[in-house]
């Protein structure tokens, strides 16, 4: 029985080798890109459809690589170039990542780089009222935020701004508050005073809405959506939002707390792309509910994320709705076959991210899962 590889530092990467910008055939991939547009906007017009995504991802960019913006778009460029060997619906893009955390530098919180990882942050304050006594430093003026926009200027330079480029590792109000005050804290806040808690993750909302709203108009027309580890596109709606806290809240408390923040960021950018590690499946039915949802993007096999989804849930869930499941399953051929099988729904639009090891076993995956949907 397969299992997940706790020697892996990211289950989910692809080895490639960095390609400089100067080396890389950017016309090519543009062409390429394009071509993929026509399938994509029939499959965003369609109420259902399936499209093939194999995510190249390049493991070092989301940890240590982070911070060497020469070497980050390096990998990535290597690899944009090697996803081109696999059959997809979807074409790669490249990210200007800089590590969470940016929403926390407003409230004066430092980067904290440990050897090769990506950055951690420290919390700074005790309680909800000790934050909303904080007058927060917009994000784009901050150290890491200016950096971050550098860096995105930086992959525009280098690219002509004519390959896609998505946002940066965008984390729900939830996910960030506990990097700006101790979490214990905020989850005792939420049953003391769930206004007051509200309050905060609203203002933390405004704040990256702010920010993005910076770095949308710095990418223009390169923007895809939803971004990270979302399939994207220049047609695909939503922005990407990760919010993986979900797991640690009722349904009654997030909504309560938690659900107008992360919608005032998908209200901002056209929708919302929701996703969370792990089993989440038991907030499914709660969180169809937020206004604006374009998106859910859940893991469906142990090798992708230890505490895998259920495939047949979520279809059932979100099949007439409309709404895209981004459905991540690592695994070989018959791995993957078999978690489609369990998707299979007349009236379903999903997108299924694959990450099979070589290019023609990724061609039969390929073939069968547009057969089987």
């Amino acid at each position: 029985m397969a299992q997940f590889d706790t020697t892996l530092k990211d289950s989910q990467a692809t080895a490639v080798e960095p390609v400089a910008p100067e080396r890389f055939d950017h016309a090519a991939y543009a062409d390429y890109a394009a071509e993929k547009e026509h399938g994509i906007r029939r499959f965003v017009a369609a109420p259902s459809g399936v499209l093939v995504y194999r995510r190249v991802r390049a493991g070092e960019c989301f940890a240590g690589a982070c911070r060497d913006r020469e070497h980050s778009l390096a990998l990535q460029l290597g690899a944009l170039h090697k996803s081109m060997a696999y059959r997809a619906d979807v074409p790669n893009f490249l990210e200007p990542w800089y590590g969470i955390g940016v929403l926390a530098a407003a409230y004066g919180a430092d980067y904290i780089w440990q050897g090769g990882a990506a950055p951690a942050m420290r919390p700074k304050y005790g309680s909800v009222e000790e934050v909303l006594g904080v007058n927060p430093l917009p994000i784009h003026k901050t150290e890491i935020g200016k950096r971050n926009l550098a860096m995105a200027e930086y992959f525009m330079r280098k690219t002509g701004g004519r390959l896609p480029i998505s946002l940066c590792d965008i984390q729900s109000p939830l996910n960030t508050v506990g990097h700006v005050m101790d979490l214990n804290a905020f989850f005792l806040g939420c049953h003391d005073d769930p206004d007051a808690a509200r309050e905060l993750l609203n203002r933390m909302a405004d704040l990256m809405v702010d920010y993005l709203r910076h770095f949308k108009a710095l990418l223009g027309d390169a923007l895809v959506m939803p971004g990270h580890g979302f399939a994207s596109s220049r047609c695909l709606p939503g922005i990407g939002v990760s919010d993986d806290n979900i797991v640690t809240l009722s349904a009654d408390i997030y909504r309560a707390v938690a659900a107008e923040s992360i919608e005032r960021m998908g209200e901002a950018f056209g929708g919302l792309a929701y996703h969370s590690c792990g089993c989440y499946a038991g907030k499914l039915d709660m969180l169809k509910q937020l206004k604006g949802l374009t998106c859910m993007d859940a893991a469906f096999t142990v090798q992708t994320d230890p505490a895998p989804n259920r495939p047949g849930e979520f279809a059932d869930a979100l099949a007439g709705t409309g709404i895209t499941l981004n459905a991540r399953m690592v695994g070989d051929m018959p791995t993957v076959i078999e978690t489609v099988k369990s998707l299979a729904r007349p009236d379903l639009k999903v997108i299924v991210v694959t990450y099979c090891a070589d290019e023609q076993q990724q061609g039969r995956a390929y073939d069968a899962i547009h057969e089987i949907l």
